[in-house]
């Protein structure tokens, strides 16, 4: 069984779930998920995107609006959400809602349970990438596993709960084709 520690700043949508499910074919995959939200500093940090990337208007209205699909969601309940979401597409799963700082959390995770690669689940964040201070750049210095940062599905709705979720939803090809570039450290 393929092991995958999945970083998250919020609940997962059934396009996250989809593509996350089906990045190793018909192969068994257990996930550790550790859900990091981002609280404070994701409201200075998108009004810094917004600024360079010419959205002055949306810069000045970031202060009260949340980041977008299950940011809103308690942490612990998101997390549940997202674990009952990749059970019902058929994946082994397990995880907690981690205080402080993740990549710490992300690197004692790794080395207890062996994984196989870590997938960062995160809304794209333009000046922490372009300084390779976002978390998938991190964690590639951290971590002895491959790294695959994946961009959030934020314009749609939260994953269905499981007794929602289709059967066959999971088949190979049914995933987004919005990834970032990985490597290994």
């Amino acid at each position: 069984m393929f092991t995958t520690v999945l970083l998250t700043e919020r609940q997962l949508s059934a396009t996250d779930v989809r593509f996350v499910t089906t990045l190793h074919g018909a192969e068994p995959v257990s996930f550790l998920v550790l859900m990091r939200p981002r609280e404070a500093e994701a409201v200075l940090l998108r009004a810094i995107d917004d600024v360079a990337l010419g959205a002055f208007d949306q810069a000045v209205h970031e202060r009260g609006e949340s980041e977008g699909t299950g940011a809103d969601a308690h942490p612990a309940e998101a997390l549940e959400r997202s674990l009952a979401a990749l059970r019902a597409a058929g994946a082994e799963a397990v995880g907690r809602v981690v205080e402080g700082h993740p990549l710490e959390a992300l690197e004692a995770v790794v080395g207890q349970t062996g994984a196989d690669e870590v997938v960062v689940l995160t809304a794209p964040h333009l000046i922490e990438e372009f300084f390779q201070a976002d978390w998938a750049s991190q964690a590639r210095r951290k971590v002895r596993v491959p790294v695959l940062k994946v961009y959030a599905h934020l314009d749609e709705e939260p994953a269905p709960a499981p007794e929602t979720v289709r059967e066959g939803a999971n088949a190979p090809g049914h995933g987004p084709a919005t990834t970032a570039a990985h490597g290994q450290p």
